[in-house]
């Protein structure tokens, strides 16, 4: 089982339960998401980001490996759902700032 760090774990116990509300609060408020090429700025819109995509893609997300790099911790997750070449496995980089989440990085 991984050790992650608390605003990171209670990321993926969001994630996994489904609750892009409980998701969003684990960002600081000016927090910001980059994946699929968009950039997601401020809680109320990651949460909209995280809806989004559990309505496209039906997605769950398990972790499988953490390291630092550069300052940033990396989480290897391994992402399945309604997409092609399910499972796949995504680096989640993220920042901290204190005790929650800054921003988050998936690709």
């Amino acid at each position: 089982m991984l050790t992650l760090p608390n605003p990171i774990a209670a990321y993926f116990a969001a994630e996994k339960r489904g609750d892009a509300a409980a998701l969003a609060r684990c960002f600081v408020e000016a927090g910001v998401v980059r994946d699929e090429g968009g950039e997601f700025g401020g809680t109320a819109a990651i949460r909209q980001w995280n809806m989004e995509a559990r309505r496209k893609y039906h997605h769950t997300v398990e972790p499988v490996d953490a390291f630092e790099r550069d300052g940033e911790i990396v989480v290897i997750g391994k992402v399945s759902g309604d997409f092609p070449n399910s499972p796949v496995s995504l680096e989640h980089v993220l920042v901290l700032e204190g005790d929650m989440i800054l921003s988050l990085e998936i690709r």
